[in-house]
């Protein structure tokens, strides 16, 4: 990948053939799983909805509505459902579940309502549909470095967002507070280091979420409040 730096805070990214290859097998994978589970409307976020992907780049899907983990784990069984864990960043937090699956996919999904922005914080890094993969669309979204990465035709334009926050909000489509949100939480990952999430509790593959959740909300009370919202 050929990289240009235009100015400090703003560069122009030409992708290799090797990068365009890397993007499509990630694509492929998150289509195959997406496909699985389309009834419940699931995006591709992060870098694989904008484009800026490497060989490790994450599979990250997310369902954006409430439904029962047995479910996913018939339509998802057939990948290899490596293991599930249930999270929240802080007490205050979305309560989520993560499947992870052999083919490097992880599929997140909600466990309790969504409150303020939780649901558009998977829409900050850029997000597609399947049928935006299908006819490979790639979208903007802003990456860990609080970069807005903008596709263009031979590869992408990445901007700091840094000053910029309304033309970014507009851009991807969300509030500005998320992009506040964002901004904190990145930038205090920079001065003091990645610290530890509220909770991540990992679960076998053939365990039961949700009765795993109501245990953990029965002796946490930050727990219980959100499940019960």
């Amino acid at each position: 990948m050929k990289k240009k730096t235009v100015a400090y805070h703003r560069e122009d990214i030409i992708y290799d053939n090797e990068h365009w290859e890397t993007l499509k097998i990630l694509r492929d994978e998150a289509l195959t799983v997406m496909e699985s589970i389309a009834m419940y409307c699931p995006i591709a976020y992060g870098s694989v909805a904008r484009g800026d992907v490497h060989k490790g780049s994450d599979i990250d899907i997310f369902i954006p509505i409430g439904i029962s983990s047995y479910i996913l784990d018939i339509a998802l069984d057939r990948f290899g459902i490596i293991e599930k864990t249930i999270a929240m960043a802080t007490p205050w937090h979305l309560i989520k579940a993560h499947i992870t699956l052999s083919n490097g996919a992880t599929v997140t999904f909600p466990l309790v309502e969504f409150m303020n922005f939780e649901r558009e914080f998977y829409y900050f890094g850029g997000a597609v549909g399947i049928d935006d993969i299908v006819h490979g669309r790639r979208v903007p979204g802003i990456d860990k470095r609080l970069m807005l990465i903008e596709p263009t035709e031979k590869g992408h334009i990445g901007t700091e967002i840094t000053g910029n926050e309304s033309m970014a909000a507009k851009i991807v489509g969300v509030p500005i507070e998320v992009i506040r949100e964002r901004q904190q939480v990145l930038n205090r990952r920079d001065r003091v280091g990645r610290t530890g999430i509220y909770l991540k509790k990992h679960i076998a593959p053939d365990e039961n979420i949700e009765a795993e959740l109501k245990k953990l909300a029965d002796k946490d009370t930050n727990i219980k409040r959100r499940y019960k919202v």
